[in-house]
């Protein structure tokens, strides 16, 4: 049995190592004949060759939310792809005490991975920990651990770069206008992940000298959406750009726009929807950009953890091992680029 930090140094050793100079790209071996460094690590080719069964259990939230639906059915979805990954799925719960029990089964039933979005990342810690310990590698998806112990690779979708995203491209769209308005409809406030949303949007506005100006908080639903959006613009008789949050939220949030008869001004999505990249391609509402947050996160854990297991990396890197932390990107989408996104959009 491996003790924690024992896992915690391996995750480290382990580690993506950055390339400081292109003079590195060749090294002498010990007989004196030149090996190319870009020829370690795996390729596409060798990653998606059948190797060992490798079991993995997966257990998220409940699928309670167009986005969280979607993180399931990637999980899914990745599993199939490969003849070699058997997937134990364990019922979706917005239970912390019903997942750490989900956890606990597949540790006894002593399966290769875990896949892990935690309902709770802090309470579910310990149970992760608890697995690393047990030789079992744990993908953290989504929402983090609080302690580095807890997982051999964590994915992670940007909430900060979100804001930064959506301020960027508000700012470009603005320029003329340095008194404009800019509003903001955040999901719920005491979240982690909304703060930073919030905190990068604020950034980005204040690098282009524009403000967050009226703000509301909603709670991620439609309903709520829409009691947030009708509070906001009953208040506030003048807007030239808004950012909501999120898409599932973001169909009460165009509701009650579009029963208000408001188009004096541009909206930004949040999330990715599959409805909201239709609106944008078809150009026919407020709605002229979307950032995306992917919900193929599950489905990157899943075959992330399959290269773990099997003793691969990632196609492409030279380091022969799978990075501990990948952050993936929040770009925006436009009628311009949707064509490029909308097939991996997930439906509100």
């Amino acid at each position: 049995m491996r003790s924690a930090r024992a896992a915690r140094i391996r995750g480290l050793v382990i580690g993506v190592t950055a390339i400081a100079s292109i003079g590195l790209l060749t090294a002498c071996s010990g007989g004196g004949a030149e090996e190319s460094v870009a020829d370690k690590g795996t390729n596409s080719e060798e990653n998606a060759a059948s190797g060992d069964t490798v079991v993995i259990g997966f257990s998220g939230p409940a699928a309670d939310h167009g986005w969280l639906g979607a993180i399931n059915s990637g999980a899914d979805a990745a599993a199939e792809k490969f003849d070699d990954i058997e997937l134990k799925k364990a019922e979706g719960t917005n239970d912390p005490n019903a997942q750490i029990a989900a956890v606990e089964t597949f540790i006894n039933e002593g399966v290769d991975a875990i896949v892990l979005q935690p309902t709770d990342g802090a309470a579910l810690t310990e149970v992760a920990i608890k697995a690393m310990q047990a030789g079992i590698p744990v993908v953290n998806v989504d929402r983090e651990f609080s302690s580095p112990f807890a997982a051999r690779t964590t994915v992670l979708g940007d909430n900060y770069g979100m804001g930064v995203s959506a301020g960027t491209y508000i700012c470009e769209q603005l320029e003329d206008t340095p008194d404009a308005v800019v509003a903001e409809i955040a999901g719920i406030d005491s979240l982690p992940l909304t703060q930073d949303r919030s905190q990068g949007f604020s950034d980005a506005l204040e690098d282009c000298g524009l403000e967050v100006g009226p703000r509301v908080a909603a709670d991620f639903t439609v309903a709520g959406g829409e009691a947030a959006a009708s509070q906001l613009l009953s208040a506030n008789p003048e807007i030239d750009a808004l950012w909501n949050h999120d898409d599932d939220q973001g169909v009460g949030v165009l509701a009650a726009i579009e029963s208000a008869g408001r188009d004096e001004f541009f909206m930004v999505g949040g999330a990715g929807s599959k409805n909201m990249m239709d609106r944008i391609e078809a150009d026919d509402s407020v709605i002229k950009a979307t950032i995306v947050y992917p919900s193929t996160q599950a489905a990157d854990g899943i075959a992330l953890a399959r290269l773990i297991v099997q003793g691969k990396t990632m196609s492409d890197l030279i380091t022969p091992s799978v990075p501990n932390r990948v952050v993936l990107d929040a770009p925006v989408v436009t009628k311009d680029n949707v064509a490029e996104f909308i097939d991996l959009a997930f439906e509100s």
